[in-house]
C-alpha cells in the first residue's frame, strides 16, 4: 500500500479562516484557533446585521416622510391614515422617494390624505 501524506486539507482549511481574518486585531488574524471563533463571529454578525438593516431602513423612510409631511402640515399617523382611508397604495421606500426627489407629487399627496380626512370627519 501506498504511503499517504496528510494536512493538505486541514492546511487549506487553516489558510482559509487565515484569510477571511484577515485585518483582525492581535493574534485574531494569525493564530488559527483565535482567527476561527473572530470569523464565526463575525460570520453571525453579518447575518444578524443584514436583517437589522431592513428595520434601519424602515426607520429612515418614516423620518423622511414624517418631515415631510410636516412641512406640508401634516403629521405621519395622520398622512399615513388619511392615504389608507383614500385608498392609496404606496409602500414607506417609495413615499420616501417621492419626499426626497419629488416634492410638488408629495404635496399632492399630502392634500389628498388631508382631504380624506375632513371628508371622515364631517
Amino acid at each position: 500500500m501506498p504511503r499517504v501524506k496528510r494536512g493538505v486539507t486541514a492546511h487549506r482549511r487553516h489558510k482559509k479562516v487565515l484569510a477571511m481574518a484577515k485585518g483582525y486585531r492581535a493574534t485574531s488574524h494569525s493564530l488559527y484557533r483565535r482567527a476561527h471563533e473572530a470569523m464565526l463571529h463575525s460570520l453571525s454578525y453579518a447575518y444578524r446585521h443584514r436583517r437589522e438593516l431592513k428595520g434601519d431602513m424602515r426607520r429612515l423612510w418614516i423620518a423622511r416622510i414624517n418631515a415631510a409631511s410636516r412641512a406640508e402640515g401634516l403629521s405621519y399617523s395622520q398622512f399615513m391614515d388619511g392615504l389608507k382611508k383614500s385608498g392609496v397604495d404606496i409602500d414607506r421606500k417609495m413615499l420616501a422617494d417621492m419626499a426626497v426627489k419629488e416634492p410638488a407629487a408629495f404635496a399632492e399627496l399630502v392634500t389628498t390624505a388631508r382631504g380624506k380626512l375632513q371628508q371622515v370627519t364631517n
